[in-house]
């Protein structure tokens, strides 16, 4: 099912420029690393979840590339861009060669059940 996205022809001309483009340098930093990597963890500070996800990754023995973007005092106008992008709302978020898979207890429950090997392989 794909997820509702407001339509351009229902932004207003003046402002599709800015819609577009705001806080797009997170946006491509965080796709030059999903590209280059195969397992990505984009996170912030004094969140307890990103570290959580990087330990069940460590404890699996996957090796991954963590993005930090500020903490929950600071650079939440430029992580919206992140969660505009993705849909996600949460921190982290975690991409395995390229997809979108969810946060820390995914990736744990990845793990456990296996998955997470086999969309390694």
């Amino acid at each position: 099912m794909p997820r509702p996205v407001l339509d351009e022809s229902h932004i207003h001309p003046a402002i599709r420029d800015r819609v577009a483009t705001q806080h797009q340098d997170i946006v491509k930093e965080v796709q030059a690393a999903v590209t280059a990597h195969a397992v990505v963890v984009v996170g912030m500070g004094l969140n307890p979840m990103p570290k959580r996800a990087r330990a069940a990754l460590n404890a699996a023995g996957v090796p991954h590339t963590y993005l930090e973007y500020g903490n929950y005092l600071n650079n939440w106008r430029r992580r919206n861009a992140l969660k505009m992008w993705t849909g996600w709302a949460t921190f982290p978020m975690v991409f395995v060669k390229g997809t979108l898979v969810g946060g820390a207890t995914d990736v744990e429950k990845l793990i456990a059940s296996g998955e997470l090997k086999k969309l390694l392989a």
